[in-house]
Parts: C-alpha cells; sequence; structure tokens
C-alpha cells in the first residue's frame, strides 16, 4: 500500500535515510512525503502500529527489477543430455555411445544414462546394473556417478556429473 491508500490513524515512520521520525499521524506522514516529493510506502502492514518510509517508490520498484535481472543473468542453466543404453548392447554401439557422453561431459554438461527393460528382461535387472557401472567406468575420467544406478518402474536410471 502507499500515500493515499493507506487508512491507518497512526503509523510509525522512517526516513528515506532510514532514521527513524517515531509514530505520528498518516495525514501527517503523507503530507511530510507530499513535501519531499516521495511516496508514503507501507512496508510492515502486521505491526502495531504498522510501518511506513518515504521513499521514491519508482526508483525503489527500478533498483529491484535491475537486481532481479543481474540475478537471472548470473545463473548457470544445468542442461541434461540423455543417452539411452539397452541390456544387450553390443560392443561397438556401447564405445560409440560412452564417446558422445564423454563429448557431453567434457562440454560441461550433465548426463542422463538410461537402460529400457522390456518384457523379460525385468527378470535381468542385475545384468542393467552391470552395463550402467561398466558405462561409468569408461568414463570415469571425464565424469562421475552422481549416485549408483536406480531402478524406477521399468528403467535403470544413472546421472553422471562433469569432472571439474
Amino acid at each position: 500500500m502507499m500515500n493515499e491508500e493507506i487508512r491507518d490513524k497512526e503509523v510509525r515512520l522512517v526516513d528515506a535515510d532510514g532514521t527513524m521520525l517515531g509514530i505520528m499521524s498518516s495525514k501527517d506522514a503523507q503530507k511530510l512525503a507530499n513535501s519531499r516529493n516521495l511516496d508514503l510506502v507501507k512496508i510492515a502492514p502486521k505491526a502495531e502500529p504498522p510501518v511506513c518510509k518515504i521513499m521514491d517508490y519508482g526508483k525503489y520498484m527500478f533498483e529491484l527489477a535491475k537486481k532481479e535481472k543481474e540475478a537471472r543473468k548470473n545463473q548457470k542453466v544445468i542442461t541434461v543430455k540423455e543417452v539411452w543404453l539397452s541390456l544387450t548392447i553390443e560392443t561397438h554401439d556401447f564405445e560409440f555411445k560412452a564417446k558422445n557422453a564423454g563429448k557431453f561431459l567434457s562440454d560441461g554438461f550433465k548426463v542422463k544414462v538410461s537402460i529400457r527393460l522390456r518384457g523379460r528382461q525385468m527378470s535381468h535387472i542385475p545384468l542393467g546394473i552391470a552395463v550402467m557401472k561398466r558405462f561409468a567406468e569408461v568414463l570415469k575420467d571425464t565424469g562421475t556417478p552422481e549416485r549408483d544406478p536406480k531402478v524406477e518402474g521399468r528403467s535403470i536410471i544413472m546421472f553422471l556429473n562433469p569432472k571439474k
């Protein structure tokens, strides 16, 4: 709430530089803010009496938006690349997928390694976990496993993080 929207009888007033001006009526606080060509903004409505501050609200919102934009700019987005294996993967396919995953890891991407179990393959989960561990062993120079391979429904999933 700001300016004429503030309907409280008394408010605790804080000046633009942060000094406490004390408790006064909201009308007097509004007159003081108007005399300085600034806005009266309620910053703590639940306090007794509510706390209001004299500030340039437009400038305050601009600074807030600027800080949010700067925070978004400094955010690092982690992209996850996915590699699908199978329980009965052949050596050449395994090496080819390991080479691609190694490229992703060296580029700084996180890699999700998945094995889809179909039909009777569900009874051979240990074989799938062995394939995953072998895959992690091949890529130990470029990436480290986030955790051991995990069975989720009909899939076995493992994440690899790039080495720094």
